[in-house]
């Protein structure tokens, strides 16, 4: 009789615990959205494309103009090309996605990030480079496409160049 007072104890706890999170806001009560996001479609063209233009014309289908609204934070020499850090943030409105290119990569495609509504446009990450190239941040606000784009230079153990 004991472990049967137990059990539904557990039971009893462990969904007050949910009823919890999901009245805080933590878990949604609606999980469709996450189904959904995770059944979007891979990109897969996008990243067999050799040129940025190849790429953007790929995944977005209209050119991006440069804005000082998004905002990169990449290294400008990047000692081991093998992990650079890159992070992009962004005070445009209705962000739907953002993704990463980097010119002289064999596939110049790094990255692309879905945005949830509501979701706070801000990503980060650490890229592998094969030599020293622009790279990109591609922006889709508002139905429209933005970018912000640096030189990184890569050096070979770190001596410069």
């Amino acid at each position: 009789m004991d472990n049967d007072f137990s059990a539904t104890r557990r039971l009893i706890l462990k969904g007050a615990g949910v009823l919890t999170l999901v009245g805080l806001g933590i878990v949604p009560l609606d999980l469709s959205s996450a189904f959904a996001a995770a059944n979007d479609k891979y990109p897969e063209e996008a990243f067999k494309q050799k040129s940025d233009a190849d790429v953007i014309k790929t995944l977005y289908g209209k050119t991006a103009e440069p804005s000082d609204k998004v905002k990169m934070d990449a290294p400008e020499i990047a000692e081991n090309g093998a992990v650079v850090p890159i992070s992009v943030s962004t005070t445009l409105a209705d962000v739907t996605s953002i993704a990463f290119l980097v010119s002289e990569n064999p596939n110049v495609l790094i990255a692309k990030y879905n945005i949830p509504a509501g979701t706070l446009p801000s990503v980060a990450n650490r890229i592998k480079m094969a030599k020293t190239s622009n790279v990109t941040v591609l922006v889709e606000a508002g139905g429209k496409l933005y970018s912000a784009t640096k030189e990184v230079k890569v050096t070979v153990g770190g001596c410069g160049g």
